[in-house]
């Protein structure tokens, strides 16, 4: 038994090739358009509320995710999904309700990257290739066919193509971010009234945590792990998203403040006016070839990966909620899943709403419902998760939750 448990405590102390994988994987997942979006809205809000949400960023992504892992692991099942554990914790009619709306924090995620994706390669056809539009509808159809493509050609594939889009996705962001810093202009550091500062930091909430969340991956994530290293899944889970999370503020924050240094509010205003994302915007208006060749890359790789890895999240979702709520066989379930997913997302690609919007209104506050509330009051409520009640981060986590989910309540009631 000794020599078992030893075992069990090498395998999940050793970093390996696995662990690496999952951590560029969720990184990818992170990394898409909410960051793409993240230095207009914090930039607008003023300098000294983006220094508390940098300051706030890395505990509310790591905790939360951590909750959130725990409570996939806590299922007795050792091949349950997120449907499954919300059943088995909470029963079959609060578990319909809750997949529901685990489903709702992903779909608009992917609604938005049909819209960001378009509008990425159309600013890009149009101000660096110097070619005409295309139709809207061919041109978004053509690449969420792409990207669906690459879903339905496994899950391994997927994570190599994810593992393979980050390197150079990270390297391109990292130079693009320390390229920026001889354009850095002096911040104002004029203090808000705390009104102000409370408002301001309080509508940011949503945005932020939508920016940071790799939620849609997290459920495939606890099953691999659980897969791969048994017992000791849930420390070897906690190892990586430490890891993921410090990767994902360093390189994301120093992009974000070299964004609203290097541009004026009144330019960052202008950037949301156009619905476009940072490095779209930057590529316009900087008379500089290295911004204009890799500002649009970086984008379009960065939707990408994130594309992939919600689609996995929402795909696993509806297709649990499809087969267990009518008769639709599995395989059966997956083909209605994908068409709906498809044509949802494409006719959002030609409406072409506003991406900061849907950020604020949907998708942080539904995010914040089932990343943060949800597995804190699991703790409270479910026996397998009673070791964590004394813990001040479920505190934590539960309150930025709440500020979230009452930020959208405020976005629907305001005049």
């Amino acid at each position: 038994m000794h020599q078992l448990d030893t075992a069990l405590n090498n395998k999940s102390g050793r970093w390996t090739q696995h662990d690496t994988q999952w951590v560029l994987s969720l990184f990818g997942t992170a990394v898409g358009a909410g960051i793409l979006f993240l230095p207009i809205n914090l930039g607008l809000s003023g300098f000294v509320p983006l220094l508390i949400m940098a300051t706030l960023a890395f505990p509310m992504t790591f905790l939360a995710h951590r909750g959130f892992t725990r409570f996939v692991l806590s299922s007795s099942q050792k091949d349950a999904d997120f449907t499954d554990v919300v059943a088995e914790h909470f029963g079959a009619t609060a578990g319909q309700i809750i997949s529901l709306l685990y489903f709702l924090s992903i779909f608009p995620i992917l609604l938005i990257y049909g819209v960001g994706l378009t509008n990425t390669v159309d600013s890009f056809m149009v101000n660096q290739a110097g070619l005409e539009s295309l139709p809207r509808p061919f041109l978004s159809g053509a690449l969420v066919t792409g990207l669906i493509a690459v879903m339905i050609a496994g899950e391994k594939i997927i994570l190599r193509t994810l593992s393979l889009m980050v390197y150079p996705l990270v390297a391109i962001l990292l130079f693009l971010s320390v390229y920026l810093i001889p354009s850095w202009q002096a911040p104002e550091l004029t203090m808000p009234s705390l009104s102000s500062l409370g408002s301001t930091l309080w509508l940011s909430t949503p945005v932020v945590i939508f920016s940071f969340s790799h939620l849609a991956a997290l459920s495939s994530f606890a099953h691999a792990q659980r897969s791969h290293y048994d017992d000791s899944a849930r420390v070897k889970s906690e190892h990586i998203l430490q890891r993921t999370s410090i990767m994902l503020i360093l390189f994301v924050m120093l992009f974000v403040f070299s964004c609203v240094l290097t541009l004026s509010p009144e330019q960052l205003a202008q950037a949301k006016e156009q619905n476009v994302s940072i490095l779209s915007y930057l590529a316009n208006v900087k008379d500089n070839p290295f911004i204009a060749t890799l500002g649009p890359i970086v984008a379009f790789l960065a939707i990408t990966s994130s594309f992939i890895g919600h689609f996995l999240g929402a795909r696993e979702s509806m297709v649990g909620m499809l087969t267990k709520s009518t008769s639709l066989s599995t395989p059966l379930a997956h083909k209605v899943t994908i068409i709906s997913l498809f044509a949802s997302i494409w006719v959002v690609a030609i409406v072409n709403p506003s991406i900061l919007g849907m950020m604020e209104a949907l998708s942080g506050p539904v995010i914040a419902m089932i990343l943060f509330v949800m597995p804190m009051v699991a703790v409270y409520k479910v026996e397998a998760l009673r070791r964590y009640r004394k813990d001040l981060s479920c505190i934590f986590v539960l309150l930025v939750g709440v500020v979230a989910v009452s930020a959208l309540v405020f976005s629907l009631v305001k005049p």
